[in-house]
């Protein structure tokens, strides 16, 4: 009886996310690496590819363990206590650190919560007085994300943002959605079920002024209206930034705005938080054409299930995640060089095709 070699833990694993990747076997992925026969010239340019973006090196293992060097990296991002979006994130994280961790790298977790700016400076803090080789940050407070990049340039720590950017700042790479494009693809949706009519943008956030991201958006989707806005087909917007981000708020404010606005026609809520205003309209049975919103959150989930929800903009947030521990990993590690920009794809998600999109 032969006996196969075996690979090392990190080839495999390697091995397995490009068969992942390219829907085929380990087997066929295994011939391609070695350059052998039996796999058709289409499946074998895809699988190149694949190897090609996610920087992969079989041989990096052995270097390392020889050299018995490691390297510490960290994240800093929301926990997942008011939103699922971010355990996705999170997913995506450890399914990465699972794949690299062999190679001699230890991985610290900071999160932060979303309504108390005071626990991602606390955090900040703590990782400026540690030594990494690298950091992922999702920066949702822009003035405190920007100094905390000014410390990592000073101290030349690569560091990778997810979700969204500081555009002032010279990352590593960022990852996450084209925040205008998707603004203005939220208003491309919002044109075809309303040729004239009035829509209201909703900001919900603890702190707006900090949330860029969510102002992008709004950029992005007030652009696409005034760009399609005609004499015959007009469109015309509200907003209203809600800072208080319970259920009971939010519902409390659009009651008290929609009183004075009965003439709304589509809402367009620049977050995940769009649960809260689909909460709001089925319990009041309040009528609307289109409600827009982002992420594939369980309540979201449900909310689109029955129609309260038209839309839903997908951000992958897993692949974020995922793509921002294997950045740091190929540019500390491998020594590639790393895009710039990694955007994700604009996803626009219905209750019938919900099932088959993966965060």
């Amino acid at each position: 009886m032969s006996l196969k070699k075996r690979q090392p833990t990190g080839h495999l694993s390697g091995v397995k996310e490009i068969a992942r990747r390219a829907n085929v076997s380990i087997a066929t992925v295994d011939r391609v690496i070695h350059n052998r026969k039996g796999v058709s010239e289409t499946t074998r340019a895809k699988i190149n590819e694949i190897i090609k973006e996610i920087g992969f090196q079989p041989n990096i293992l052995a270097s390392r363990l020889a050299s018995k060097k490691t390297n510490r990296f960290a994240f800093l991002i929301p926990n997942a206590r008011e939103t699922d979006y971010w355990k996705a994130s999170l997913d995506g994280l450890e399914r990465g650190y699972q794949e690299i961790k062999q190679y001699g790298i230890f991985l610290d977790r900071y999160l932060f919560d979303l309504n108390d700016k005071s626990t991602f400076v606390k955090h900040v803090s703590s990782i400026a007085q540690d030594n990494y080789d690298g950091i992922i940050v999702a920066p949702s407070f822009i003035e405190e994300a920007a100094n905390f990049a000014s410390i990592c340039q000073d101290r030349q720590i690569p560091y990778v943002f997810i979700n969204s950017d500081v555009p002032s700042k010279n990352s590593l790479t960022y990852i996450g959605p084209h925040l205008y494009k998707s603004g203005y693809q939220a208003g491309q949706l919002v044109r075809f079920g309303l040729k004239q009519g009035k829509v209201l943008i909703i900001n919900i956030s603890k702190e707006i002024d900090a949330y860029h991201h969510l102002l992008r958006k709004e950029e992005g989707f007030r652009h696409y209206i005034e760009d399609t806005n005609t004499s015959e087909a007009r469109i015309t917007i509200e907003k209203i930034d809600i800072t208080n981000t319970t259920d009971e708020s939010v519902s409390s404010l659009l009651d008290d705005f929609l009183k004075t606005h009965t003439d709304i026609d589509a809402f367009f809520v620049t977050n995940s938080r769009v649960k809260s205003v689909a909460k709001y309209l089925r319990g009041t049975a309040l009528h609307h054409q289109i409600l827009i919103g982002y992420d594939l959150s369980e309540e979201n989930i449900n909310y689109l299930k029955d129609g309260t929800i038209d839309f839903l903009i997908g951000q992958k947030p897993e692949e974020q995640g995922y793509l921002g521990i294997m950045s740091l990993f190929q540019h500390v590690v491998a020594d590639r060089k790393i895009e710039k920009e990694q955007y994700m794809p604009i996803d626009i998600i219905t209750k019938e095709n919900f099932e088959f999109y993966k965060n």
